[in-house]
């Protein structure tokens, strides 16, 4: 038989292989190799949840699955009780419930086939340590222990269970919609929702449909936005930072608070302020028109063109400072020897911002850099707040999306006002693929993650 002195790394498959007859009986009846060994608190903790989930999935776990499959059967409606001889009203079932108890039911399984596996191990680690001779814990001894070497397990537990009930399991629910027809012809109860496969995708891929050219035209936008919405910012701060940060500058702490107030105004403050300004009567029109500079208002909002490079300017101002910020930390770390040999070589300003300073900024703010364009994938606020994704266009699936809306806007209209849930469930799906793939290959590419100790 296989042995380890080391039984604090087990794995449950070890356990059904190499283990006696009391570990193996633990598969089927939890806690019976903790009971063999005299440990019947741990023992009644791991029957006491093998018993609750067979219960629960006697009672509810199986119509749960079974719902889950169907997403209800029935619509309500008026039904004639042969008894009573009267037409009842019934609500019918409801798919968006069916569809949530499911997915909870799953995740229920999920933790029970955690519990069992843990409890093989903690059945063969008590019969390693018996065969060893060594010490088992009683109950009371692994509570103490939850204080003391094992404290990082009673810290994480609840913000582990917190993020499965609050961030998990609605991504994973939200993940299902994408595979049903929930939209505003199907709202449970009265009317229910079934499950499509890939329909929705196909639909919202394809180039020969409304939804499809909507997708595709919003995509291009949202990646051009988030390229010239990142780097502009990204450069501009750098090269606010530099002229800040050289030694004939004066009154650098005047200048870096000037611009670090568009950080304090709240965002949403600014931007509203932005968008009335630049309306047709907003004060900027005015005022060029009382100047004589133009006869018409500018078209801010209302063009296109307008107003995608107005949204890409009025972000520099709330987006800037930030950049600035954090290159002007990085230019006081930066040693001073560098620039001083560089200068005995005879290198000049030029050389040296491209072969010291910038290698060195861009080595430090990689991932400040890729955290900064997957953000603005997702700049729900400036989009929304500046123009609400206008100006419209029937073109873009009937006026579901407008020319500045980013992907992240539009799902948000498609949730909100069109009630087409399971479009925006895709749409969400493909954000997270495209920024997941995006964020892992420039990672993978800078290299910033091997050499984390040193810059050279």
């Amino acid at each position: 038989m296989k042995r380890t002195n080391d039984a604090d790394n087990l794995s449950f498959r070890a356990a059904l292989v190499h283990g006696d007859s009391a570990t193996k009986l633990s598969a089927l009846v939890m806690g019976a190799g903790n009971f063999a060994h005299k440990q019947i608190g741990k023992g009644l903790l791991y029957l006491a949840c093998e018993v609750c989930f067979i219960l629960y999935m006697v009672l509810l776990g199986g119509g749960f699955l079974h719902g889950l499959v169907t997403l209800g059967t029935s619509t309500g409606g008026e039904v004639f009780n042969e008894e009573t001889q009267v037409y009842e009203y019934t609500s019918g079932d409801n798919s968006m419930l069916f569809l949530l108890y499911g997915v909870i039911t799953l995740f229920v399984i999920f933790f029970f086939l955690f519990a069992w596996a843990d409890n093989l191990r903690s059945a063969y680690k008590s019969e390693l340590l018996a065969k060893q001779g060594r010490h088992l814990n009683t109950f009371a001894e692994d509570v103490k222990s939850l204080f003391d070497q094992n404290i990082h397990k009673f810290l994480l537990s609840g913000p582990v269970i917190s993020v499965f009930a609050f961030t998990i399991i609605p991504i994973f629910f939200m993940a299902l919609v994408a595979f049903t027809n929930y939209d505003q012809k199907h709202q449970p109860p009265g009317s229910l929702f079934h499950w499509v496969g890939l329909k929705n995708f196909a639909a919202l891929l394809s180039t020969s449909s409304g939804l499809g050219y909507a997708f595709w035209h919003v995509l291009g936008w949202t990646l051009i936005w988030a390229v010239f919405a990142t780097f502009l910012n990204y450069f501009f701060g750098i090269i606010l930072a530099l002229v800040i940060d050289r030694k004939d500058t004066k009154l650098k702490s005047l200048w870096r608070f000037i611009f670090v107030l568009s950080i304090a105004v709240p965002q949403f403050v600014s931007l509203l302020i932005m968008r009335t300004m630049l309306q047709p009567e907003g004060s900027i029109n005015i005022l060029l028109k009382n100047l004589g500079l133009i006869d018409h208002a500018l078209p801010f909002w209302t063009n296109a063109t307008w107003a995608r490079v107005t949204i890409i300017i009025v972000n520099l101002w709330v987006g800037i400072p930030f950049t600035m910020l954090q290159v002007t930390g990085i230019l006081m770390n930066i040693p001073k020897e560098l620039y001083e040999a560089a200068e005995m070589d005879g290198a000049g300003p030029v050389t040296i911002f491209f072969k010291i300073t910038m290698p060195y900024i861009l080595f430090v703010t990689t991932p400040y850099l890729i955290t900064s364009f997957i953000g603005n994938i997702n700049n729900f606020n400036v989009i929304y707040l500046l123009t609400g994704g206008a100006p419209a266009s029937l073109a873009y699936n009937n006026g579901t999306a407008g020319k500045t809306d980013l992907l992240v806007t539009w799902l948000y209209k498609l949730s909100m006002d069109y009630q087409n849930y399971n479009y925006a469930a895709v749409i969400s799906i493909l954000v997270f693929i495209l920024s997941a793939t995006f964020s892992l290959v420039a990672l993978k590419r800078s290299k910033v993650l091997d050499n984390e100790e040193a810059f050279q």
